[in-house]
């Protein structure tokens, strides 16, 4: 019994798991009562029980179960995460409760599922419910519709979806269980109730006696509309409002509307489509062109019968339909036209919109067939037309119907006008925009004047019907000329017209609307009326007339100018009874002589004619005065011109008396009522005078005030054809010129291109130049607003001629054409038609359309052109083609009715001849333009065809049909293409072509729309799929689209979509979303009112000749500027400038040399940001190509319209490559003055110079790189760090130019990439040069290679990128390339590597091929009998490379910030860790700067003991104070796996900061201490090592030197340190993980640490030292024994090979080999001994034995002989098996080594050994054999030629030829470089001189740069006497003398030699150091000649922190001796 209560004490989540189900009762209670009192949702207590609320409800105890239904169903309502557990439960609540024969469960079961759908999971729930309906347990299937219904009751159709509902219901209603089947009844009631007969169509098919009971139970059900009585969680604000209104009493108000909430469900979308087409009888296509008509009547009754289903399916009905449409057009049996009316009446309600695309072809046969009279076939006609009508939009039928006008036949003309306005009821106001009424009411307007009664009656209905649909206000401009008595009539049919959205009378209805908008302003703006219309079209009722009333608006009081106009209808029609059209009858002389008398003083009237030409002018003036002071409405205007026509009239000879009378004409045509009557009076005389020197521009003035008060294109075309029935040139061109002027001023609405343009060629024709250059002039002005498409009507003229024209048209590109600042009161659109204009996309080209005259080419598509084009020879076919080409661009523009070319053509698209296929295609494109927007009733039979090419599998095909669908697109805009489901049927197809380009199509064009057609979401699905698609770039296509269908559908569209998806696609799809939504782009907004009208003018957005849309024309919403080719007259103006409203023209209009006065980078505040998210979230291409493709120039002109000048930006992107050097000198110009525009814009300009890279023009290249070598110097000084995206979208364009075969080139390039590397780190620009050396280029590779090698030389092996293994693996693939330059280049990279890293490289390297090695190691002994001097052109490049470090740990400005993981990759690369200690030759120079400023101190640094190159890096004079980056808040947020978050704190081990290092130690020190989540280190382990060792390097090369910081704070993070790593080295499995580069590393630290005799002052320091030796026994114990010891053998080889390293670190490392010798006999087993022996292999052939007995110790020789000893005393003969690793035995003597201990006893091999190691000498002694001097002699000069120890081999050679004065070196300088020899030479004399004290020789010849002679002591003298206290184990005497000379010239005592404080000096100041830094002054002054251009290379440790003299890299060379002198004097005085 004791264990059964155990649970008792578990936790309330354990004993709900429990197996025990008493436990698992009280845990459930306890849960129950915990979820009641937890008041907080988004409480994480909620989080612990999401994984149990399954095990609730599925509990498999009854009792228990019960509990935890009541439990889970508190949470299901309280927590904030219970939506994740949605499917899971509902599925275990179908499965497991639903079965259980309580109630009680059912009941809790159906309350949970009622609760998911509440917190808005109802798809979830409503999935799980549909499934449960297939369950084999009818219990089952009961509670589950039980459930949906009562969901539906509660929460209405909204939530619940009844399409999938209605889907089972038969099925439900066949079921043999009666429940079932009573609960299948019960739910279609309920369903009934929401959707009422929408239900029935459905449910047709089902048991006629169900189908009755379910009638009766409809019948019963209440007639209201019922609410829902439960609401989502979003919802409940609405809930209680409704509360609020029914206790207030609102019922009848809120029930009203309400009624509506529920969604219109249309039966149509309830029933499933059928397939009809394959069940068309087979002979039906004989039959139906069968003679008999009996047979041809069978055929179509069999159609009949299978268009009655209610739902077709989509497929391609294009035969059927044509073959219907022969019937209905040509069959003489009226039955049978009846009978075919009638299938295309049910194939039109079946398709519905898909039949839409056929109408075209249909419509006008239809409509010319009402001319029979049968009743039957009329009805017939008129259903089938009406059913059509409804597949599509009156704009794409409205070119047939208004060709059907014109027929002669009345009863055509009256069916015609019945089904216009059938059609007008269907539409709205924004439906029947002015552009489609104009046409339609002017064609009616002849039809109520028609003879016929019946003709006149419906057209007055079809008036009538506009009249109600749009209101009077729009309707009234076209019925200006109607009498009353028929406008009275059209009114009255207008109050009967009922519409099909339920309007009511509209004269009521503005009545009403004007009280309840009083004082509104009609102007509602573009989006407005949209807005309104969406909100409001759902609804029925009085809201109805919401858009019409603002579309007419309240009545306006007085001012009639504020009266709107319709823009579209152009400005020919004035402003209805307001502005009405001055008409005035022509009066006799005698009239107007007594009204001029009326108004004129009589002295005025009788001087007209006077001989006397001053009383004529004084005439004149009194006609001026009396006209001034006249009133408007008394004045007669046609009487006073006619007074002023009077003879002489315009004849008169005084051009002072002409002048005045040519004023007085326009201010009468200014302050009168001036009629076109008076106009022709004067007009004449006006063009007589316009050419005259004096009087011209007064005539221009008159005729431009008549133009105002006539409107300017009656005044133009009279003009016009004045001047040119003349013949005087100065007359025409100054017509063109007032023309040009008066286009600008006025607008160019309603102008008649046409007639301008036949003047203009005659003008063009003209021999007078003038006016030729006036009508180029003029073609202009016109250009800027009609666009390219002027040109075409100019094709045919002289090439010279068109040059010009072209030359003029240039000049106009980009403009926007000016604000009309005339005209603009009286003659166009008021606010109320700019909202209308908003709204109807389509307005954008009407007025074009009625503006460029269009032939009709349908005659000339015979029917021999047609079956050409399908003949079955494809030359035939061709021929077909062609003509059709020539037919077109003979036409140039055309009219929409082609007749049978579209099928022809569509027929095409899928021929087998691609060439025919591409041909096709053009002929499209050429098709677009020439039909303009009318193209758009073609897009569903031509224009998705196109879209189906895109799935071609040739390349060239797809661009083509890609390049056609954007030219149809450009005219018709998106809305045709996106409505139905034509655009979702392609995108269904699985074709990876079609979907990844018509993907990629959707996402360039969505953006830019300002709305999308509903059907957009026909799409989504198989988006989805496509974002699952096998291809991958179908996957990549789909997921740049995403974000734009999110914008038009929205997430939560989007997210519901994803409902049928697979559970596993649907979470990834729905994480896509989550993604997706945060790079959701907004919706381009509307163009404002500010913009668009001043911008454009009367119509800007309307002079589009190939007018997009407007939503298209905005597609550049982020151009600052129209693009030149796409800008066809400039269109709308873009939003960006469209703030600046009407300031835009004078922008445009300045001069350009104004505008160069600018700058030429404008910073956008955060525009490189956003340009680089964008990129991020693929919104634009990321730049990344082979070659520059015109999308990502297009994008990048885009993308620097907006910060950069605009003239500059043409200069750059022009077609000629001296406008690129202009702008490349432009720029050089102006990097100095505009560096914060430059560095803002820098990503563009590099991504411009790549595109310069692909040109062929050098002088372009040349001067393209000379800018960047300028660009990248200021970066520098700037100290800006390039971002990621900057240096990936330029550096590997750099690269391949350094393949160019000029050496100029090449040199260039390779400066730039230096200069780059202080700017962006040499280690992420390694893997960028690693990629180049796979260059196809053999010039490319070997730069690359020789690159890297600099790099590595200049930066160590820390470069090598991902690591130094995989680098050198690559690079040494080069070493067997073809090119002998390549293989050079690789192995001299390799080399150089060798010489930084030595032979450590062979073990990278890997496995190479004999030849390969042989070559490498050649080169390598080479390189060994030279001066390693580095190629002379480095040495300037040394100093940039180096300062790169500090300008990196240095950034002022950051790029964004990088992820952790590349910070620790950074701080690595900063550090300088690589896998072996090496030396970085290095350069001191003084900065006297520095030590002028010091104030008596000279801070200096200690000289180091171990190599590494952190020195640069951690100076503390440079290095700012460190930015500490505290760690995140939200870390856990940021990083939600484990992984992560253990690299993010390891990389903050490493930091700069102490606090930051140690609050991350603290971290990993709590994770190691707890064993159950010390195991969360493992994989980490090398990572966090690396992190540690750097720290130590840190602290004793920064902070131990740094004299600010608290030295506890540095003994506090020791102490961290040591602790971690001891808490590591106790956890076995953990510390084997750590790799042998990493614990020599290590190990390498720690005993630097244990040698630093600066820990040693501190209080602490003792202490330290112990822990630093526990730590390393620990180390040495638990590591993995063979890396441990690998490492130490690696640690000791190097530590010998480095002339720097103090003989105590290697008895130390010597020391920890002794131990791990004692504890071999334990570990032997586990140790990799093949490994060992290859180690010790590699040690004896790096250090032979004679090299060993060298040594100043004998410790190395006795450790290895132990070490073998003991290996051969535990392993016996067998160790002589393990040598399988070692390639070459005989290199070293290892195997000849062990055999001799095998034989011999282990005693003699001990005292031999000894014996020898007695022997060993640092020196050859006298006695050596000739054969040990040569190889002794050897071994120098390999020294001498090494970069680290070339000053130890000279000064060894010294010594040696002091000892045997006749030794002969000449052998082995005779094979050296004389430069080799001389260098030899002269480093002796220089030893020589140092040894007698007498300084430095001058020098005269240039010298390598490791030739200076330091003047600070090197430390292999200062070093080798660290922790000697007595000297004994101090070298040979020479190097004591040494040590004393160097020390003396440093001003160093030499009584303490060997003390240790010695050390201590750079880092306390003391007075010596005082001394020894003007000493070094000195010194340097004596250097200055001599090292001009040269560096020091010292071989000093990378662990060395140079003194503050140093840190200047090279700036102080070149620097004068004699302000040196006076520097130096001035720091001695300051010192006293």
């Amino acid at each position: 019994m004791g264990d059964d209560s155990e649970w008792l004490k578990l936790s309330v989540d354990q004993k709900c798991e429990h197996k025990l189900w008493k436990a698992r009762l009280s845990g459930y209670e306890e849960a129950l009562k915990i979820f009641q009192k937890i008041k907080d949702e988004k409480s994480p207590e909620w989080s612990k029980y999401l994984g149990l609320i399954k095990k609730f409800v599925t509990d498999s105890n009854a009792v228990v179960q019960l509990k935890g239904l009541e439990a889970a169903l508190v949470f299901v309502e309280n927590a904030h995460v219970a939506g994740k557990t949605t499917g899971e439960v509902v599925s275990g609540v179908v499965s497991k409760v639903f079965n259980q024969p309580k109630a009680k469960a059912k009941e809790l079961g159906t309350e949970i599922c009622l609760m998911y759908i509440e917190i808005e999971k109802g798809e979830a729930v409503q999935e799980e419910l549909l499934k449960g309906l297939d369950s084999k347990n009818p219990k089952i299937t009961v509670a589950c519709i039980e459930t949906l219904r009562k969901a539906l009751s509660e929460f209405g159709s909204k939530i619940i979806l009844l399409k999938p509902i209605i889907k089972v219901l038969p099925k439900l209603f066949e079921s043999r269980e009666k429940a079932i089947r009573d609960e299948a009844k019960l739910i279609a009631v309920e369903i009934y109730r929401w959707i009422r007969d929408a239900l029935k169509a459905p449910l047709q098919n089902i048991n006629p006696v169900q189908l009755k009971e379910l009638e009766e139970e409809w019948c019963r059900l209440p007639p209201g509309a019922p609410r829902p009585t439960r609401f989502l969680r979003s919802q409940q604000e609405l809930e209680a409002k409704l509360e609020q209104q029914q206790s207030a009493g609102g019922d009848a108000e809120g029930g009203g509307d309400d009624g509506d909430e529920a969604p219109q469900i249309d039966a149509y979308e309830l029933l499933e489509a059928v397939e009809i087409l394959s069940k068309l009888p087979k002979d039906f296509y004989d039959k139906i062109e069968a003679k008999k008509w009996q047979e041809r009547k069978e055929a179509l009754e069999a159609v009949e019968i299978l268009v009655k289903n209610p739902k077709l399916e989509a497929g391609d009905y294009s035969d059927l339909v044509k073959a219907l449409k022969k019937v209905v057009g040509k069959d003489t049996n009226v039955m049978l036209v009846a009978l075919a009316a009638k299938c295309l009446t049910g194939l039109a309600v079946g398709l519905r919109k898909k039949f839409g695309q056929y109408a075209g072809h249909v419509v006008p046969t239809i409509l010319e067939k009402f001319k029979e009279k049968k009743p039957q076939v009329v009805q017939a006609l008129q259903e089938a037309i009406d059913a059509i009508f409804l597949t599509t939009t009156l704009q794409s039928i409205s070119e047939d119907i208004l060709a059907v006008m014109d027929n002669k036949n009345p009863t055509i003309k009256q069916q015609t006008s019945l089904f216009i306005a059938r059609s007008f009821r269907h539409c709205t106001s924004s439906t029947l925009p002015k552009s489609l009424l104009k046409p339609f009411c002017a064609a009616l307007l002849k039809h109520i004047n028609d003879s016929a009664p019946e003709v006149r009656d419906a057209a007055f209905e079809a008036l009538g019907t506009a009249l109600k649909v749009v209101g009077e206000k729009a309707v009234n401009p076209f019925l200006v000329d109607v009498d009353k008595l028929k406008l009275d009539r059209i009114k009255e049919c207008s109050e009967k017209v009922e519409l099909v959205y339920g309007k009511k009378s509209g004269a009521t209805v503005e009545k009403r609307e004007s009280k309840a908008l009083p004082g509104k302003t009609v102007a509602s703006g573009a989006a407005g009326d949209k807005d309104v219309k969406d909100a409001v079209a759902p609804k029925s009722g009085p809201m109805k007339k919401a858009p019409a009333a603002k579309a007419s608006g309240p009545p306006k009081k007085g001012k009639p100018a504020a009266s709107g106009a319709t823009g579209g209808a152009g400005s020919k029609n004035k402003k209805g009874s307001d502005v009405k059209e001055i008409v005035e009858p022509e009066l006799s002389v005698e009239v107007c002589e007594e009204k001029a008398s009326a108004v004129l003083p009589p002295t005025c009237l009788q001087l007209l004619d006077s001989g006397n030409w001053k009383e004529r002018l004084a005439c004149m003036e009194e006609f001026q005065k009396a006209v001034e002071l006249m009133d408007r409405t008394e004045m007669p205007c046609q009487a006073l011109v006619r007074m002023l026509a009077k003879k002489p009239g315009w004849k008169e000879t005084n051009f002072q008396v002409m002048q005045m009378k040519l004023h007085i004409v326009a201010l009468v045509a200014q302050k009168g009522h001036f009629s076109k009557t008076s106009a022709q009076v004067v007009l004449d005389g006006l063009v007589d005078k316009i050419g005259d020197v004096k009087c011209g521009n007064n005539a221009k003035e008159a005729l431009t005030s008549i133009a105002e008060a006539c409107l300017l294109p009656w005044t133009a075309e009279q003009v016009m054809s004045m001047a040119f029935s003349q013949k005087n040139p100065k007359n025409q061109s100054e017509t063109l010129n007032w023309l040009s002027n008066a286009i600008k001023e006025f607008g160019f609405s309603g102008l008649n291109v046409k007639a301008f343009i036949s003047n203009v060629k005659t003008a063009l024709a003209a021999t007078n130049p003038a006016v030729r250059t006036s009508a180029i002039t003029l073609l202009g002005v016109m250009y800027l607003y009609v666009g390219p498409s002027l040109r075409m009507f100019f094709e045919d003229e002289k090439t010279a001629l068109l040059s010009q024209i072209d030359a003029e048209f240039e000049k106009m590109q980009g403009q926007t054409p000016p604000a009309p600042t005339r005209g603009t009161t009286k003659n166009t659109g008021g606010g109320a038609d700019e909202g209308e204009d908003g709204d109807d996309p389509e307005e954008g080209g009407s007025d074009v359309v009625d503006l460029l005259p269009r032939v009709e080419i349908s005659d000339k598509i015979t029917v021999e052109l047609v079956s050409k084009i399908g003949d079955k020879n494809w030359k035939i076919r061709k021929e077909g083609l062609d003509e059709v080409t020539s037919i077109i661009n003979e036409a140039k523009f055309i009219q929409p009715n082609i007749g049978e070319l579209a099928a022809a053509l569509k027929g095409r698209l899928n021929d087998s001849n691609k060439i025919l296929v591409q041909q096709t295609l053009s002929i499209l494109q050429q098709l677009a333009v020439a039909m303009g927007p009318n193209i758009r009733q073609h897009v569903r039979n031509l224009g998705i065809p196109i879209i189906t090419v895109l799935g071609d599998s040739k390349n060239n095909v797809r661009a083509a049909a890609l390049a056609t669908v954007n030219a149809w697109a450009e005219q018709t805009g998106m809305k045709e293409w996106l409505e139905g489901e034509d655009l979702s049927e392609e995108l269904r197809k699985e074709n990876p072509f079609l979907r990844q380009e018509l993907l990629g199509w959707l996402a360039e064009k969505l953006p830019a729309l300002r709305s999308a057609p509903t059907d957009l979401i026909l799409c989504v699905p198989h988006l989805y799929s496509c974002l699952e698609d096998r291809n991958g770039d179908v996957r990549k296509k789909a997921q740049d689209a995403l974000p734009f269908f999110m914008m038009h559908l929205g997430y939560e569209k989007m997210a519901k979509a994803t409902g049928k998806l697979k559970p596993t696609s649907k979470d990834q799809v729905l994480a896509m979303l989550e993604k997706a939504k945060a790079n959701m782009p907004a919706k381009p907004a509307a163009p404002s009112k500010s913009s668009s009208k001043p911008a454009g003018g009367a119509g800007a957005a309307k002079f589009q000749p190939v007018s997009a849309p407007v939503e298209d024309s905005m597609a550049s919403s982020g151009e600052s500027k129209p693009d030149p080719k796409k800008a066809r007259g400039g269109g709308v103006s873009s939003k960006a400038k469209g703030v600046q409203g009407k300031k835009m023209p004078s922008k445009t209009s300045l001069k350009e040399e104004d505008d160069k006065s600018g700058p030429i980078f404008i910073v956008v505040p955060n525009g490189k940001e956003q340009r680089m998210k964008d990129e991020k979230a693929l919104k634009v291409l990321k730049w990344n190509f082979t070659t520059p493709r015109d999308e990502y120039i297009e994008q990048l002109k885009l993308q620097m319209s907006s910060c950069v000048a605009r003239w500059l930006q043409d200069e750059m992107f022009h077609s000629d490559f001296q406008h690129h050097n202009k702008a490349l000198a432009v720029m050089v110009d102006h990097l100095e003055s505009e560096k914060e525009g430059v560095i803002s814009c820098l990503d563009l300009i590099l991504k411009w110079l790549t595109l310069r890279f692909f040109d062929t023009n050098t002088s372009v290249l040349m001067k393209a790189l000379e800018y960047l070598k300028l660009l990248f110097t200021l970066l520098s000084d700037e100290e800006y760090h390039l971002t990621e995206n900057e240096a990936s979208s330029f550096i590997p364009y750099l690269i391949l130019k350094v393949g160019e075969p000029k050496d100029v080139i090449r040199k260039d390039v390779r400066a730039i990439l230096n200069r780059m590397c202080l700017v962006y780190p040499a280690s992420k620009m390694f893997p960028f040069i690693m990629e180049g050396t796979k260059s196809k280029n053999s010039k490319q590779r070997a730069e690359c290679l020789e690159e890297l090698g600099c790099l590595v030389e200049s930066y160590g092996m820390n470069v090598c990128q991902p690591t130094p293994g995989k680098a050198l693996k690559e690079m040494a693939i080069h070493i067997g390339d073809r090119d002998n330059t390549v293989r050079n280049a690789a192995l001299n990279t390799i080399v150089t590597v060798y010489n930084v890293h030595g032979d450590q490289v062979f073990k990278l390297i890997g496995n190479l091929s004999e030849k390969d090695m042989s070559m490498l190691e050649e080169r390598i002994k080479r390189s060994a009998k030279r001066p390693a001097a580095a190629p002379i052109k480095q040495v300037e490049e040394r100093p940039q490379r180096t300062q790169n470090l500090n300008s990196n740990a240095n950034m002022l400005r950051k790029g964004p910030a990088e992820d952790m993981s590349s910070r620790l990759n950074q701080a690595r690369s900063l550090s300088g860790h690589s896998e072996a200690p090496h030396t970085v030759p290095r350069e001191f120079q003084l900065d006297l700067d520095e030590i002028e400023n010091d104030n008596g101190t000279v801070r200096c640094e200690m000289p180091a003991l171990v190599q590494h190159k952190l020195d640069d890096i951690f100076e503390p004079v440079l290095i700012p104070e460190p930015k500490i980056r505290a760690v995140s808040p939200h870390f856990d947020d940021m990083h939600s796996n484990t992984a992560s978050t253990i690299n993010f704190i390891i990389s903050q081990v490493a930091s700069g900061d102490i606090n930051t290092s140690v609050q991350a130690l603290a971290q990993i020190d709590e994770v190691l201490r707890q064993e159950d989540k010390s195991e969360a280190m493992s994989g980490h382990i090398d990572q966090f090592l690396i992190a540690t060792f750097m720290q130590l390097r840190l602290i004793y090369n920064t902070h131990m030197a740094d004299e600010k910081l608290d030295k506890d704070e540095i003994i506090k993070l020791y102490s961290c340190i040591i602790g971690n790593m001891i808490s590591l080295f106790q956890i076995e499995n953990l510390a084997r993980e750590a790799s042998t580069g990493v614990l020599k590393d290590l190990m390498h630290g720690l005993i630097t640490l244990m040698l630093d005799s600066r820990i040693e002052d501190l209080e602490e320091g003792q202490q330290v030292f112990r822990s630093v030796n526990l730590l390393v026994v620990k180390v040495l114990e638990k590591s993995d024994q063979t890396n441990i010891l690998s490492a130490l053998l690696v640690l000791l080889q190097d530590s010998l090979l480095a002339t720097a390293g103090s003989p105590k670190f290697s008895e130390l490392v010597m020391k920890c080999l002794w131990r791990m010798v004692r504890l071999l006999p334990d570990t032997i087993n586990s140790i990799n001994l093949d490994r060992i022996l290859l180690d010790i292999h590699i040690f004896m052939k790096v250090f032979p034995k004679e090299k060993l007995k060298q040594c100043k110790s004998e410790f190395p020789i006795r450790t290895l002989k132990t070490l073998l000893h003991t290996l051969c005393k535990l392993k016996g003969p067998k160790i002589l098996d393990h040598l399988t690793m070692i390639d070459n035995k005989n290199e070293s003597e290892l195997e000849a080594h062990l055999c001799r201990m095998m034989k011999h006893s282990l005693d003699q091999m001990g005292s031999k050994s000894d014996k020898e190691t007695e022997k060993g000498a640092s020196r050859i002694d006298e006695k050596s054999s000739k054969a040990k001097v040569n190889d002794f002699l050897a071994e120098i000069f390999k020294k001498i030629g090494s970069k680290e120890n070339t000053k130890e081999g000279l000064a060894e050679l010294y010594e040696y030829k002091k000892k045997y004065s006749d030794a002969d070196i000449e052998p082995f300088l005779k094979n050296s470089s004389q430069f080799f020899q001389s260098y030899v030479e002269r480093g002796l004399r220089v030893i020589e001189m140092e040894r007698e004290g007498k300084g430095r020789i001058p020098s005269s010849t240039g010298i390598s740069p490791q030739m200076e002679v330091s003047c600070v002591p090197p430390p292999t003298s200062t070093v080798s006497s660290v922790g000697n206290t007595n000297g004994e184990e101090v070298g040979p005497s020479v190097y004591l003398e040494r040590l004393k000379i160097l020390r003396q010239r440093c001003g160093l005592e030499n009584s303490k030699q060997d003390d240790r404080p010695a050390l201590t000096l750079l880092s306390k100041p003391s007075g010596p150091a005082v001394v020894s830094s003007t000493d070094m002054l000195h010194s340097k002054l004596s250097q200055i000649r001599e090292s001009r251009e040269q560096h020091q290379h010292l071989d000093l440790d990378s662990n060395q922190m140079h003194s503050v003299a140093t840190s200047s890299s090279s700036s102080s060379t070149a620097a004068n001796i004699d302000d040196l002198k006076k520097r130096l004097e001035r720091i001695k005085s300051s010192r006293k």
